[in-house]
């Protein structure tokens, strides 16, 4: 996977190789903009895609917001070229009036996106401009129009084919590791001791998914602790005094927490994939693993118990049915849970498993779920038909357990 790594990264680091620094261009940034969708040779393109880039980084929140503004609307589909293209396509299909109904179809700033991604750490440059984007966009249509645009190229440029999966372990450079401390956004990790109790056991696993052209910034990482049996508490997997398990008598493989670290890639799925690929290697370096689950969070439940008018439950058989309602029963109006782990877990294919009622026992748990978790199956021979059957018509895999709490949750209403 390092070799691949390197490989890849050689080949992006040729495609966007730096340019001598240009003669500094004054003009306004939309200018240059324009510029540059009309450069021809390639030093003159990636010299002004410099300047936009720095000039960019240097601005406040009202400039970039404009500059924002000015891509959607300048530099939108024009719609009179792009009904005159679609005229002559229907009047005769050829590959002359078809490339030019695609060319008029595309808005150039889409164009502007991909000329500006031809220099050295411009693809980091541009999932941070996202990001700017997405936190300064609001409800305006057409700065959301924008953002499907960014959307559109960044699921190109993000695709499986391009990411690399590399273990992450405490001999892992520190400036890797210090992202991994930044970027934990289920489990808070308090301190190097922490990370290292959590990276260092031989019971213990990380992941990461990288991008040759951000090889030093993980896109998601994924936590793991080899276990016996299924745990129910994250407090017990996480104890600082437990003692390391032989990962040889390890059955049972425990995603605890996955984490996506780019704000401007939000949208861009890479969980689906992250949590495949490291079940299918787990299960080659360790043999004796049958059983692949998460313990996660159910960050929403406290917000809908008392959206429901409901008393916060004490009893722990009250809190599991009460989970267990939430997490079947509690939907948005598209039909999929209100849950987002929920979502994301159930529309990977796994099976809601089992919920525990002192599952996270921290401050945050008990605010946020009155300490609740839950564990997902991911079966792996029936994950692609449950994830089909979610897809089709929002159908829920669940065990019988969680399902007899429902049904005994519901009965408790009537």
């Amino acid at each position: 996977m390092t070799l691949l790594a390197d490989l890849l990264g050689s080949v992006f680091e040729l495609r966007y190789r730096s340019v001598a620094p240009p003669r500094l261009d004054h003009r306004p940034v939309e200018e240059l903009a324009k510029s540059l969708l009309g450069a021809h040779g390639e030093v003159a393109g990636a010299a002004l895609a410099r300047q936009i880039l720095d000039r960019y980084g240097a601005m406040g929140e009202g400039e970039k917001l404009a500059f924002f503004r000015f891509l959607a609307a300048d530099l939108a589909v024009d719609t009179a070229r792009m009904h005159d293209a679609l005229s002559a396509y229907e009047a005769g299909h050829s590959r002359e009036t078809y490339r030019a109904l695609m060319a008029a179809a595309e808005p150039q700033r889409q164009e502007l996106i991909r000329r500006l991604n031809q220099v050295a750490g411009a693809t980091s440059l541009l999932v941070g401009m996202r990001a700017d984007l997405l936190r300064l966009a609001g409800d305006d249509p057409e700065l959301a129009a924008l953002d499907v645009d960014f959307r559109h190229l960044f699921s190109s440029w993000f695709n499986r084919g391009f990411l690399v999966l590399r273990p992450i372990s405490w001999e892992s450079p520190a400036h890797i590791l210090e992202k991994i401390i930044a970027y934990e956004a289920v489990h808070t990790i308090e301190s190097w001791s922490d990370l290292r109790r959590r990276l260092e056991p031989r019971d213990r696993r990380c992941f990461a998914f990288f991008h040759p052209a951000m090889p030093d910034d993980p896109l998601i990482f994924v936590e793991v602790a080899l276990t016996a049996g299924i745990p129910g508490s994250i407090q017990a997997l996480l104890a600082e005094d437990r003692t390391p398990l032989d990962p040889a008598t390890a059955d049972c493989a425990v995603f605890y927490s996955i984490s996506n670290c780019q704000a401007g890639l939000a949208g861009i799925s890479f969980g689906n994939s992250l949590i495949k690929q490291v079940a299918a290697d787990l299960s080659a370096s360790v043999p004796g693993l049958k059983t692949f689950v998460t313990l996660s969070p159910i960050p929403g439940l406290c917000r809908w118990i008392s959206a429901e008018g409901l008393a916060k439950p004490k009893e722990p058989a009250e809190i599991r049915r009460l989970a267990a309602r939430f997490l079947l029963a509690a939907k948005r109006g598209d039909g999929q849970p209100i849950d987002p782990v929920a979502r994301f877990h159930l529309g990977n294919g796994a099976i809601v498993h089992q919920v525990h009622a002192s599952g996270d026992t921290s401050p945050k748990g008990m605010a946020q779920s009155a300490g609740a978790m839950v564990n997902y199956l991911y079966d792996l021979p029936n994950v692609a038909q449950n994830q089909e059957r979610y897809a089709a018509d929002r159908e829920i895999a669940a065990s019988p357990d969680v399902r007899s709490l429902v049904a005994a949750a519901e009965k408790a209403r009537a």
